[in-house]
């Protein structure tokens, strides 16, 4: 009878637990993608405050394997059986690498070698019975989240972190993401370098931000397919490629990607702004020697005013960017996107400006017609530029007017010096600012000058084999190439 009624008490306890877990699969919370080694994918569904034991459980069974024949990998770290989904900072349509566990024979065999020798070292004595006692299991392993500290901190700072502090010192991380369109907080994401996989395991955590920017700092060991990986033939391991994601919408899989803002970090030492002197969360710190920091609305502010007065510098590796403020020397911004803290009109305008400065650094000229400014790059020795895919207007190379024979007039010449990173002003552009000028603009869009005596010369329909009317001129020209008529131009344009 006893025996019975422990039966049913068995069967009671089995059916409560499988109660409990059916209810835990109505409640989820997260949709997840789970990807194999083999090119299977898995949706499932889970609850943040599940842990990777219960990832495990509705895994294997659809692998064809046991829960502990199971390995789950994500962004560099294989996961522990104790930690949670929350712990993970997973997304909206994450991916979790789950990959089937290879025995290690070599190591086991150098283990209880190890325990042969040094069996001290493996067991604990304990003072109360005088008894050995196995060692405390390894500290499961946490997220790359969890575990980095943040990439500013330098090595004797890592060290002396205290509990209280630990929060607050994690590697935070931002990004500009173009779905956002916004800065955002971002995500570090692990894959192998040369397979692009996500079934990669870091070897250590990066310590700097060169780890992370730079490649083949860190090697680590890939399992994304059912042959690993290795760097060459002499079977050295692969190195690591780091890639960042906008933590603020739905994951678009391993090829989502958002640009890295270095320089923006959490203000964790209170660096007060060297403008506003205010204490922010967020700051920018620049790359000079001496780590100038700025809070965000200082920066903008900075930029919106260099942009205005023309004042970016043209680096010849970097681009069109800023230095620090304060004067420090080789304190460029590297990283460009983080100028699309600006405006969309403001960012645009600087796009612009640095096409404009890469085509004067590079020889190369700009088309002088009001309203198209297009980027030419010509032979140093040609007179007579045409802008092609643009607006059309054919002008002289060195007074930037319409084309024409003979020498350049002295007021036509222009003063702004393709080398200097100076702040100048064109004349012909500065006539066309007057508000008294705005008539001869219109002009200068509506006609094309004679090329012998430069007279504007506006055509109202007809044939493009123009004659100048000016007394004493009189001469035939084309208005297409803006040179003297020729049988050329009568055969190939003569009406257009």
């Amino acid at each position: 009878m006893s025996f019975l009624i422990q039966l049913i008490q068995s069967f009671v306890q089995k059916m409560l637990a499988l109660l409990s877990f059916g209810q835990k699969t109505i409640t989820n919370s997260l949709s997840i993608y789970i990807k194999t080694n083999t090119g299977r994918t898995l949706s499932v569904n889970l609850e943040p405050q599940w842990d990777i034991k219960n990832v495990k459980e509705i895994v294997a069974p659809q692998l064809g394997l046991q829960p502990e024949e199971v390995k789950i990998i994500f962004a560099g770290k294989e996961l522990s059986d104790a930690t949670t989904i929350q712990e993970c900072d997973l997304g909206q349509q994450s991916i979790l690498h789950a990959i089937r566990s290879r025995p290690q024979p070599q190591r086991q065999r150098l283990q209880s070698t190890v325990m042969e020798e040094e069996p001290q070292d493996i067991m604990n004595i304990s003072t109360s019975t005088g008894r050995a006692t196995p060692s405390p299991p390894e500290e499961p392993s946490k997220p790359l989240c969890e575990t980095l500290v943040d990439l500013q901190l330098l090595s004797e700072e890592r060290i002396n972190i205290t509990e209280e502090d630990r929060q607050r010192t994690k590697a935070h991380f931002f990004v500009h993401c173009a779905q956002c369109n916004k800065l955002c907080k971002g995500k570090l994401r692990v894959r192998c370098s040369l397979c692009k996989g996500g079934a990669f395991t870091v070897h250590r955590d990066p310590e700097c931000w060169d780890d992370v920017l730079k490649p083949r700092r860190i090697t680590g060991h890939c399992e994304s397919q059912e042959i690993a990986c290795f760097d060459n033939e002499t079977g050295d391991p692969p190195f690591t490629e780091f890639y960042f994601k906008c933590g603020e919408h739905v994951s678009g899989g391993e090829k989502d990607f958002a640009a890295p803002l270095n320089l923006i970090k959490i203000n964790i030492k209170d660096v007060p702004c060297l403008a506003c002197t205010e204490v922010s969360e967020t700051v920018l710190v620049f790359p000079c020697e001496s780590k100038h920091v700025t809070c965000l609305e200082c920066f903008e502010q900075y930029c919106r005013s260099r942009l205005s007065e023309r004042q970016f510098m043209p680096h010849p590796d970097i681009g069109y960017t800023l230095p620090c403020p304060a004067g420090c020397e080789n304190s460029f911004i590297e990283e460009i996107h983080h100028f699309k803290l600006l405006s969309r009109e403001e960012y645009a305008r600087y796009q612009r400006f640095a096409t404009e400065e890469y085509v004067l650094q590079a020889g190369g000229v700009l088309c002088p017609q009001p309203g198209c400014g297009m980027g030419l790059l010509v032979e140093p020795e040609c007179k007579k530029v045409t802008c092609q895919n643009g607006c059309g207007y054919v002008f002289c190379r060195n007074c930037l007017q319409g084309y024409h024979l003979g020498d350049c007039l002295p007021e036509g010449t222009s003063t702004n010096a393709s080398g200097s990173c100076e702040y100048s002003v064109d004349p012909n552009r500065a006539a066309e600012a007057r508000w008294d000028e705005a008539s001869k603009v219109t002009i200068k869009v509506m006609t094309k000058p004679c090329p012998k005596c430069r007279t504007p010369t506006e055509r109202d329909g007809g044939c493009m084999h123009m004659v100048c009317t000016r007394a004493g001129c009189g001469f035939e020209w084309c208005w297409i190439c803006q040179t003297e008529w020729t049988r050329d131009c009568m055969g190939a344009h003569w009406f257009g």
